[in-house]
Protein backbone atom coordinates (compact mmCIF):
# COMPACT_ATOMS: atom_id res chain seq x y z
CA UNK A 1 0.00 0.00 0.00
CA UNK A 2 1.55 3.25 -1.14
CA UNK A 3 1.49 6.00 1.43
CA UNK A 4 2.02 9.69 0.90
CA UNK A 5 2.73 11.71 4.02
CA UNK A 6 2.54 15.49 3.93
CA UNK A 7 4.18 17.82 6.44
CA UNK A 8 5.00 21.48 6.85
CA UNK A 9 1.57 23.01 7.13
CA UNK A 10 0.68 25.57 9.76
CA UNK A 11 -0.45 29.07 10.52
CA UNK A 12 1.28 31.99 8.84
CA UNK A 13 0.58 35.68 8.36
CA UNK A 14 -0.24 37.10 4.96
CA UNK A 15 2.94 37.74 3.03
CA UNK A 16 4.75 34.92 4.78
CA UNK A 17 6.16 31.66 3.50
CA UNK A 18 5.79 27.95 4.11
CA UNK A 19 7.30 24.88 2.53
CA UNK A 20 5.29 21.68 2.35
CA UNK A 21 6.88 18.27 1.98
CA UNK A 22 5.41 14.98 0.85
CA UNK A 23 7.27 11.70 1.23
CA UNK A 24 6.18 8.60 -0.63
CA UNK A 25 6.61 5.18 0.96
CA UNK A 26 7.62 3.58 -2.31
CA UNK A 27 9.51 4.33 -5.48
CA UNK A 28 9.24 7.84 -6.87
CA UNK A 29 6.26 8.28 -9.17
CA UNK A 30 6.65 9.84 -12.58
CA UNK A 31 4.38 12.77 -11.75
CA UNK A 32 3.78 14.29 -8.35
CA UNK A 33 1.22 16.97 -7.69
CA UNK A 34 -0.30 19.22 -5.07
CA UNK A 35 -3.98 20.01 -4.75
CA UNK A 36 -5.85 22.08 -2.17
CA UNK A 37 -9.34 22.28 -0.77
CA UNK A 38 -10.55 25.48 0.80
CA UNK A 39 -13.41 25.45 3.30
CA UNK A 40 -16.71 24.85 1.52
CA UNK A 41 -15.06 24.42 -1.87
CA UNK A 42 -14.02 21.58 -4.14
CA UNK A 43 -10.48 20.31 -4.26
CA UNK A 44 -8.47 22.15 -6.88
CA UNK A 45 -5.16 21.63 -8.64
CA UNK A 46 -2.17 23.68 -7.46
CA UNK A 47 1.01 22.36 -9.06
CA UNK A 48 2.60 19.27 -10.58
CA UNK A 49 6.07 18.13 -11.61
CA UNK A 50 7.45 15.42 -13.85
CA UNK A 51 10.11 12.85 -12.99
CA UNK A 52 13.01 14.90 -14.30
CA UNK A 53 11.83 18.03 -12.49
CA UNK A 54 12.15 19.86 -15.79
CA UNK A 55 8.46 20.15 -16.57
CA UNK A 56 6.21 21.85 -14.06
CA UNK A 57 2.67 23.07 -14.17
CA UNK A 58 0.87 25.58 -11.94
CA UNK A 59 -2.59 26.95 -11.55
CA UNK A 60 -2.65 30.63 -12.50
CA UNK A 61 -3.34 31.93 -9.01
CA UNK A 62 -0.03 30.62 -7.63
CA UNK A 63 2.32 31.30 -10.54
CA UNK A 64 5.28 33.35 -9.41
CA UNK A 65 4.57 32.63 -5.75
CA UNK A 66 4.73 28.83 -5.41
CA UNK A 67 7.49 26.51 -6.56
CA UNK A 68 7.21 22.74 -6.82
CA UNK A 69 10.34 20.61 -6.67
CA UNK A 70 11.32 17.04 -5.96
CA UNK A 71 14.15 14.87 -4.66
CA UNK A 72 13.81 11.41 -6.15
CA UNK A 73 16.54 9.98 -3.93
CA UNK A 74 14.33 10.83 -0.96
CA UNK A 75 11.01 9.99 -2.65
CA UNK A 76 9.94 13.50 -1.68
CA UNK A 77 8.19 16.37 -3.39
CA UNK A 78 8.10 19.92 -2.05
CA UNK A 79 5.88 22.94 -2.44
CA UNK A 80 7.55 26.20 -1.54
CA UNK A 81 4.93 28.87 -0.96
CA UNK A 82 5.78 32.55 -0.71
CA UNK A 83 3.77 35.78 -0.58
CA UNK A 84 0.95 33.82 0.97
CA UNK A 85 -2.55 35.26 0.93
CA UNK A 86 -5.64 34.47 3.03
CA UNK A 87 -7.12 32.92 -0.13
CA UNK A 88 -4.38 30.27 0.03
CA UNK A 89 -5.94 28.91 3.21
CA UNK A 90 -6.83 25.28 2.55
CA UNK A 91 -5.99 21.68 3.21
CA UNK A 92 -3.13 20.82 0.87
CA UNK A 93 -2.97 17.31 -0.56
CA UNK A 94 -0.07 15.56 -2.18
CA UNK A 95 -0.82 13.15 -5.02
CA UNK A 96 1.11 10.67 -7.16
CA UNK A 97 0.49 9.74 -10.76
CA UNK A 98 1.89 7.26 -13.25
CA UNK A 99 1.34 9.72 -16.08
CA UNK A 100 4.44 10.94 -17.89
CA UNK A 101 3.57 14.61 -17.98
CA UNK A 102 2.26 16.87 -15.21
CA UNK A 103 -1.51 16.91 -15.17
CA UNK A 104 -4.12 19.00 -13.39
CA UNK A 105 -6.80 16.30 -13.46
CA UNK A 106 -7.61 14.60 -10.16
CA UNK A 107 -8.58 11.42 -11.96
CA UNK A 108 -5.02 11.08 -13.32
CA UNK A 109 -3.62 10.61 -9.83
CA UNK A 110 -3.45 7.14 -8.32
CA UNK A 111 -2.50 7.88 -4.72
CA UNK A 112 -3.29 10.66 -2.27
CA UNK A 113 -2.00 11.84 1.06
CA UNK A 114 -4.16 12.72 4.04
CA UNK A 115 -3.58 16.44 3.69
CA UNK A 116 -1.96 19.17 5.73
CA UNK A 117 -3.67 22.36 6.85
CA UNK A 118 -2.35 25.73 5.74
CA UNK A 119 -3.94 28.79 7.32
CA UNK A 120 -3.00 32.30 6.25
CA UNK A 121 -4.15 35.09 8.53
CA UNK A 122 -4.77 38.63 7.31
Amino acid sequence: QVQLVESGGGLVQAGGSLTLSCEASERPFSVMGWFRQAPGKERRFVAAIDWSAVITRYTDSVKGRFTISRDNAKNTVYLQMTSLKPDDTAIYYCAASTRLLPTDQETDYNYWGQGTQVTVSS
